[in-house]
């Protein structure tokens, strides 16, 4: 079965001249009757009624109903898928909705068809739908948004109404297939927009995910160590092997380069420390000879040397350690002082006890 296009069941109607009689038995012209097209039958017209050419039968243009045929129809036998349309209203009077209803169609009296003139079986179809009221009432209760609720109410209907109430049309076998509600064209651009931008908008969030994903992934590789980004730029040749070995070399040469600088800078620390605790001595030497040279009690200067070069620091301030004293309770009893150097012990091998000594 095949959608209607054009005329049907009706293809094709033509007058005919009336053939002239004469000398020769009365033939038809085959140039005045139209080519007969696949699945369809000559309807012919003698006197005021409709006969139909015998199908399958070679035609004849001496057969009496074709030398005395005024006109002839074309009638397609073939069964066809015929659609029909209605609009019934919404709730709102600014929409309507579309019923398209599928019908089986064939011709089964090619003579009656010619003489109801049915060129296009359609217009009894839509009449047909026009019948139910309740399909009217029905739609006319949803908003144009509610497409879907129309398309089960009307479905419902339909059958209903077919079951009962069955299509008719002279000559002709007529069976109801099913109905679609069809989307109007303005709803059908919006929800197309809708459904677009819903697809942007996961689009670039999904881009976004990919992204954060890839940000993600390349900060753990860079967490790697540079010599696994260098690796993976190869891999995606995206770095060149000779840059990173120049690099490589170059920051070498700059390692080596920083370490003698620290070297060399370390080297004149160490020296300027040396030079600060050379001035550093000399200042407290200055210092103690100035206040052993106003001490009033015997000072062992070769041991105050001596602890200098050892500790390398005596305080600055307050008299320097006496390598000798006298005792307090010894110069109360008007006896000599006993002598004592550093830590109880006597004096040193130098000690000069007196100034005879010092003359000796």
């Amino acid at each position: 079965m095949t959608t209607v296009h054009e005329n049907y069941p009706i293809v094709a109607e033509q007058m005919l001249e009336t053939v002239q009689r004469g000398w020769w038995p009365r033939r038809r012209q085959r140039a005045d009757v139209p080519p007969l097209p696949p699945g369809a039958v000559y309807v012919f017209r003698v006197g005021g009624q409709y006969r139909e050419y015998p199908e399958g039968m070679t035609f004849d243009p001496s057969h009496p109903d074709v030398v005395d045929a005024s006109s002839v129809s074309l009638v397609d036998t073939r069964a066809r898928l015929v659609e029909a349309e209605r609009v019934v209203p919404s709730v709102s009077e600014a929409d309507t909705f579309t019923i398209r209803a599928s019908f089986t169609c064939q011709v089964t009296d090619a003579a009656t068809v010619a003489r109801q003139g049915i060129d296009d079986v359609t217009v009894p179809l839509r009449s047909y739908l026009a019948g139910d009221s309740e399909l009217s009432r029905a739609s006319a209760a949803h908003r144009i948004e509610e497409v879907n609720a129309v398309r089960d109410e009307a479905t419902r209907r339909m059958t209903a109404y077919t079951t009962i109430v069955t299509p008719r049309i002279a000559g002709m076998t007529v069976e109801f297939v099913g109905i679609e509600v069809l989307t109007p064209e303005d709803l059908r651009t919006w929800e197309q927009k809708l459904r677009d931008e819903r697809r942007g908008q996961e689009l670039l969030r999904g881009q976004h995910e990919f992204e954060s994903q890839s940000v993600q992934r390349l900060a753990e590789l860079i967490q790697q160590g540079g010599e696994y980004v260098d690796a993976l730029g190869v891999t995606r040749n995206v770095i060149d092997v000779a840059a990173i070995a120049e690099r490589t070399h170059r920051r070498e040469d700059d390692d080596r380069s920083h370490r003698r600088q620290a070297a060399a800078q370390a080297g004149a620390l160490t020296h300027e420390r040396e030079r600060e605790q050379r001035a550093l001595h000399a200042d407290l030497l200055r210092t103690l000879v100035s206040h052993m040279g106003r001490a009033e009690h015997f000072v062992d200067y070769q041991q105050v040397l001596q602890q200098l070069m050892e500790q390398g620091t005596v305080p600055a301030a307050g008299p320097a350690a006496p390598a000798v004293e006298s005792a307090p309770a010894d110069r109360a009893n008007g006896s000599p002082a006993k002598l004592t150097g550093r830590n109880g012990q006597g004096p040193g091998p130098h000690y000069i006890k007196d100034e005879d000594d010092l003359l000796d």
